[in-house]
C-alpha cells in the first residue's frame, strides 16, 4: 500500500490546503475512507434546493440563438421524464443552428468544423451525456467560445453539478448571459496531446465494468447492469499495478476527479466544484472484492449504499493534488484501459505502451483552473 506521507509528498504536485484535514488518517492530505469518518449527508432532494458551485460570471446572451451551434446526440441516453431538448430548443432559440449528429460522427469533430467557417459561431451547444459534452467542450476551450450544455444523456453528471437540470434551463441562462468559468483537468497519455476531462479519469477495472454495464443496460436498467458488471469483472478479474511518483500498488482502481468532492465517495464520478482547482483522488487498494464491487457499482451512492450493508472497502487512500503522473503496467499482457467522463479508451493507452521501453503505459493528469466559460442559470440565494 502507498505510505500516506509518501504519497503526498512525492506522488502529488504541491497540493492546495486540504479541507478533510483533521485529526483522522495518518498524513495531511490523505485520507482512510471509513465509517466513523463519513459527515452525515444531506437528505434525498436537499441539494437541488443549494446554489450550483462556482462564481456567477456575465456571457454573451442570445436571445434568439443568433450565432449559436448546438450539436445533438441522438445515440445518448434518453430519460422518459424529460421534455425532448430538440423541441425545448426549436422554440426557443429558432435562429440557433441544431446539427443532429450522424452514426459515426463526432460531436468535437462537427464542430471543430463550424469554428473554421469563414463566420463561425460565437457560441457552441451540446445536447447528449458526458461523453459528448466533453468532446464539444474540448473544441470550444481550444477556441476560447463559451459552451452551452444541454442535458440529453443517462447521467449529465457536468450538467447537473452546473446547475443545468434541463433545456430549459439551459436556454434561461444563455438569453440572460449567464454562466460560470469552470475548471478542467488534462489527461494525457505517453506524449499524446492531451484530452479534456470534466469529471473524472480512472484506471483499474473500472473501464471493464463500464463496458460490461452498457452491454447489460438495454436488459437489465442502468443500476442493476452496474451491480451485474461489477460482480462479474471483479470475481474474474485480478487489481492493476500501478506506479506512482515511484511507488507501486495494486488497485481495483484509481480516480482521479475534478474538484474536491465529498470524503464518503470511493468512486468521484461527478464532481462537487466547479472552481476549487485542485484534482481529488481515491486509490482503492487491493483487499475486499465484496466493498470493491460495491464502490463500483453504486457510484454516487457509495456511501450510505456501504454503511448500511457494513461493506464499507477498508483500504481506501485520498487526497487532493494539482497534477499527478501514474504508470500502468500491463495485466495478461495487456494495457489496461482508462475510462474519462465515462468513455472508455483502449487505444490510446495502447500506442502509448508501444513507446515505452517498459511494459505498460505512462498517463499525468493535471487540474486546469479557470479553463472554460459555461452557461448556467445565476446561483441565487436560498430563501430562508
Amino acid at each position: 500500500m502507498i505510505r500516506t506521507r509518501a504519497v503526498v509528498r512525492v506522488l502529488a504536485a504541491p497540493a492546495a490546503r486540504d479541507p478533510y484535514a483533521g485529526p483522522v488518517g495518518s498524513g495531511r492530505g490523505t485520507r482512510r475512507i471509513g465509517r466513523a469518518e463519513h459527515p452525515r449527508r444531506p437528505r434525498r432532494g436537499a441539494r437541488a434546493a443549494l446554489p450550483a458551485p462556482g462564481r456567477d460570471r456575465a456571457l454573451p446572451a442570445s436571445a434568439d440563438g443568433a450565432g449559436v451551434l448546438v450539436v445533438l446526440n441522438r445515440s445518448a441516453g434518453t430519460s422518459v421524464v424529460r421534455s425532448d431538448p430538440a423541441n425545448v430548443l426549436r422554440e426557443r432559440l429558432p435562429r440557433a443552428e441544431l446539427r443532429f449528429l450522424e452514426p459515426g460522427e463526432e460531436p468535437g469533430a462537427v464542430v471543430a468544423e463550424a469554428l473554421a467557417r469563414p463566420v463561425p459561431p460565437r457560441i457552441v451547444g451540446v445536447c447528449g451525456g458526458d461523453g459528448s459534452v466533453g468532446a464539444v467542450a474540448h473544441v470550444a476551450r481550444a477556441a476560447g467560445v463559451p459552451l452551452l450544455v444541454v442535458p440529453g444523456g443517462t447521467f449529465n453528471h457536468f450538467a447537473r453539478t452546473a446547475g443545468v437540470a434541463s433545456a430549459d434551463d439551459a436556454v434561461d441562462a444563455l438569453q440572460a448571459g449567464e454562466g460560470v468559468r469552470a475548471d478542467v483537468a488534462e489527461l494525457a497519455f505517453g506524449e499524446t496531446p492531451p484530452i479534456t476531462v470534466l469529471n473524472s479519469a480512472s484506471v483499474g477495472v473500472y473501464p471493464d465494468v463500464i463496458a460490461l454495464r452498457e452491454r447489460l443496460r438495454p436488459r437489465f436498467g442502468k443500476w442493476l447492469a452496474g451491480l451485474l458488471a461489477a460482480e462479474r469483472m471483479l470475481r474474474r478479474s485480478e487489481p492493476v499495478a500501478v506506479v506512482v511518483g515511484g511507488r507501486r500498488a495494486e488497485v481495483w482502481a484509481l480516480f482521479v476527479g475534478v474538484g474536491r468532492n465529498d470524503r464518503g465517495i470511493h468512486a468521484p464520478l461527478q464532481r462537487r466544484e466547479l472552481d476549487d482547482g485542485v484534482l481529488d483522488v481515491r486509490v482503492l487498494h487491493r483487499g475486499s472484492r465484496t466493498g470493491a464491487i460495491a464502490a463500483l457499482a453504486f457510484g454516487q451512492r457509495t456511501a450510505s449504499v456501504l454503511r448500511r450493508l457494513r461493506l464499507v472497502p477498508e483500504r481506501v487512500e485520498a487526497f487532493t493534488s494539482t497534477g499527478l503522473t501514474i504508470d500502468v503496467r500491463p495485466r495478461n499482457g495487456l494495457p489496461p484501459g482508462f475510462v474519462h467522463d465515462g468513455e472508455v479508451a483502449l487505444d490510446a493507452p495502447a500506442a502509448a505502451s508501444a513507446d515505452l521501453s517498459a511494459p505498460g503505459y505512462r498517463t499525468r493528469v493535471r487540474v486546469v483552473p479557470a479553463a472554460m466559460d459555461v452557461y448556467r442559470p445565476a446561483a441565487r440565494p436560498v430563501a430562508g
